[in-house]
Order: C-alpha cells, then structure tokens, then sequence
C-alpha cells in the first residue's frame, strides 16, 4: 500500500510538467546565454585545472575545493546503480536523454553557481552561506520559496539523495565483496561521517579534494578497460544508443521494453539525480569558494555536470549496453557489478566497481551533510546545526536497513520537491544572469544593459 502510493506520488512529481521544466529552463539559458556551455567549456576547464589566485578573497575554501565538494555530492550511487536503473527502466534509449538533460543542465548549473555567489552572505560563525534559499529571498524577494527550498533541501539530506540510497549501497557493496555485515557498516559510516563533518565545509573539502579526483580517474580508468576490450562492438553500441532513444525498445531477455516517453522520463529523472542540474544544491558548495568573480565561479560549477554526467554516466551506460547485462535478471548495483565482470572477463572488475561505489556514496554522504546543514542554518539559525548533524549521523547508521525500491522512490519525491522552487528562482532571475554573464565577457557594447535586458528577456 504505502509503495503504490508512494509510486503515484512519485510519478505526478516527475510527469511531464517538472521534465520540461528542467528541460525548459536549461534550453532557454543555454539559448539566451549563446550555448555557453560549448563556447566557455575551455575556460571553464582552464579555471578547474589551472585557478587564478584568489586566497586574498572572501569565501571558506578555494574554488576547487568547492567544485570538489559539490562533485562529492553528486558523483555517487547514481553514476552507478542510477545509470543501471535508468537502462532498466527505459532502455539504451535513456542513455541519449541523459546526455540531453546534462546538456542543457550544464547552462542550468552555470546559472546556479553565478546567483549564490552574487547572492551569498557571512552567518553568524563568519562563514559563508549561500545558494537557492538567499537568491530566492535575496534576489526574487520570496521568503516563502526560499524557505521551502531549505526545507525540502533538509528532506533531500535527511532521506534523500543524502542518506538512504547511499548507505544501502555501500553497505551492499561492502557485504557483496567483503562479506561485511550490514550493520557494521552502518556503524562504520556514522563513525566516520561524524568525526568529517564536525569540521564543516573545511573539514569537507580536505577530504573531497584527494578523494574525488582519485575515485574518478579508478572509475573512468576500469571503464575505458572494458571498452578497449570490446573496442570493436563500440559503434553499434552508440547506434543502438541513438535508434532507441526515438523508438519502442522490445522486450528482450530481462527486460520489459519501453516506449520513447519512458527513456525519456527515466533518462532525465536518473541524470539528474547524479549530476543534481535543477536541484539547486552544488550552488551551496559554490557559495563558500574564495572568489570575487560570480561568473567564474558558475563557469567552475558547470564543469560538475560534465564531469558527472558527460563523461562518468556515460561510461556507465555504455558499459552496460556493451556487455548486454541490461537484458539480465538483475537490477541496481548487481547488474553494473555483472556488467563489469563480464566486461573484464574476471573478479577484478567486480571489485573495482565495489570499490569505485564505496568511495562515490561515501563522498555524497558527506557533501550533502553540508547542504542540509547550510539549509538548517537558513531556518534555524547556526545553533541548529549541532542538532542537525546528530540526526544526520543516526539516519546514516539506519539507512543500511532498508529496502532499495523504496528508498529510491522517496529520493525521487524530495528531490523532485527541491527543484521546483529552484528553478521558479532561475527563470524570475534571468535578468541577472544574462547582465552579469555579459559584462564579464565584456559585451556591454552589443548586449542590453540590466534594464534593457530585463525587458527584453
């Protein structure tokens, strides 16, 4: 009974209306913002890989440090078991509507990032908050949407993409691979996440900042593996990829079939689950890196979306697709652990896989603890944090027990929650976007000023 239901909650909110939402918001910035998202992608990597110096400027923690912790956030459980749900649910068609929602959501997390610095503030303790719930007040002058976002942000924390889905993987992972029990696990990360996140986002990002690159490049690396292996079945794959993201995709050995809208719905539900364009979250992160240039900062956030969904979702899919374990029986982590078994032809990719996942839902864990303690700052001032972290921490030990289909049902509903005041903030701001994107590229000249363009948008 309380599945169903939460299945048909879960289907209004992800329906037609929030899809193209999403979808519509980062099509219209992509347009308005002249596909910033391929003319600046260089830039952007320039400003990831080689930062100019900004230790002098107000912030917590430097610039990649904070796109660090918003890619430990969102590089996690959907990059792995999500992408396997997605290809479950819709097909190899679902594949090729990630990518699309990526896309458009690179110009969508650019959008996020420019408006929490633009907008962030010092709390109480000196340090910098920022994001949807200060640009939605701030900005657009709601209080009542900013309140609902740190809300519902708290709810994606609490038993959402924080949590749950994350400590019931690794915790299925750890028992797959290493025969650990569950509830060791589950004390294990409550350990381990308290002593982290005591020291807020600085705390955070240390580890952030070794992990993330390492248990990405171990991840890509393992799926480049199985690739050069098959290297030859490589194109066929992307065709069949392109073929069934615009037609019915048959039943076949373990696999129901799916219609066009059913890739589509499980494509953008899933990408943006694992790279959180829309959410509103990773502006959080933004808020805190030290730099005085909103522009910049949007353009480094934008690269979270690329990292996470171009590349690593990708690898996933394709993985997938390519050693057919799509079609299996099995579902969630087991048929991405058959995937690179079979890929590999041996244990060693069962246990890099066990690994890779251990690492991506430890890093969400921790990231995401500090956008529900950035919400609960919002709400209730910087006692409440204290509080909040315990709770957190509880949540973790217990969400080793509970049951996946559920867990990724109630994920969905509150993130899906989170996004629409969000992107109400996004579309009623994109004046701002629009006049501070081009005055930093210096087209003042050829472009209206804020009023005009005001106006004209």
């Amino acid at each position: 009974m309380l599945h169903s239901f939460l299945t048909a909650v879960d289907d209004f909110i992800w329906g037609p209306p929030l899809l193209a939402l999403l979808m519509g918001t980062g099509l219209y910035l992509t347009i308005r913002l002249g596909l910033l998202q391929v003319i600046r992608l260089p830039l952007a990597l320039k400003l990831v890989f080689f930062p100019p110096k900004h230790d002098d400027k107000e912030g917590d923690v430097s610039s990649f440090a904070a796109l660090c912790t918003a890619l430990s956030a969102t590089i996690g459980t959907g990059n792995i078991v999500g992408v396997a749900t997605a290809v479950k649910l819709g097909g190899p068609g679902a594949i090729f509507w990630m990518w699309i929602a990526a896309f458009l959501g690179m110009a969508t997390k650019y959008a996020e990032g420019l408006l929490a610095v633009r907008y962030r503030q010092k709390d109480a303790n000196g340090q910098m908050s920022g994001g949807p719930m200060y640009y939605l007040e701030k900005g657009l002058g709601s209080k009542f949407l900013a309140g609902a976002f740190a809300l519902f942000g708290i709810g994606v924390a609490l038993f959402g993409i924080g949590t749950f889905p994350q400590v019931n993987a690794i915790a299925d992972a750890a028992q797959l691979a290493f025969e650990v029990p569950k509830w060791t696990t589950g004390l294990i990360l409550a350990v381990l996440v308290a002593l982290i996140t005591v020291g807020g986002i600085e705390s955070i990002s240390r580890v952030s900042t070794k992990v993330v690159p390492f248990m990405a490049a171990l991840y890509v690396l393992t799926c480049f593996g199985v690739m050069y292996l098959h290297a030859d079945q490589l194109p066929a794959v992307v065709t069949q990829i392109l073929n069934a993201a615009f037609s019915t995709t048959a039943a076949t050995g373990g696999f129901a079939g799916a219609t066009m809208m059913l890739a589509l719905q499980a494509g953008v539900a899933r990408g943006v689950f694992s790279n959180e364009s829309g959410l509103g979250s990773a502006p959080i992160a933004a808020a805190a890196a030290k730099t005085d240039s909103c522009v910049e900062q949007g353009l480094v956030c934008m690269t979270g979306t690329f990292f996470d969904t171009i590349i690593i979702c990708t690898m996933t899919g394709i993985t997938l697709v390519l050693t057919g374990a799509w079609q299996s029986e099995v579902a969630g982590t087991a048929m991405t652990n058959m995937a690179f078994t079979q890929g590999i032809g041996s244990q060693l990719g069962f246990y890099l896989v066990n690994i890779g996942l251990l690492f991506f839902a430890f890093t969400t864990i921790i990231g995401w603890n500090y956008y529900g303690e950035r919400c609960t700052e919002y709400l209730l001032g910087v006692k409440a944090i204290k509080g909040y972290r315990w709770i957190f921490v509880l949540l973790v030990a217990a969400g080793a027990f509970l049951h996946l289909d559920l867990i990724w049902i109630i994920a969905d509903i509150v993130n899906g929650l989170m996004a629409i005041p969000n992107l109400i903030g996004l579309i009623g701001l994109r004046h701002v976007i629009a006049a501070e994107t081009f005055a930093y590229f210096g087209a003042k000249d050829t472009t209206p000023d804020d009023g005009e363009a005001e106006a004209s948008l």
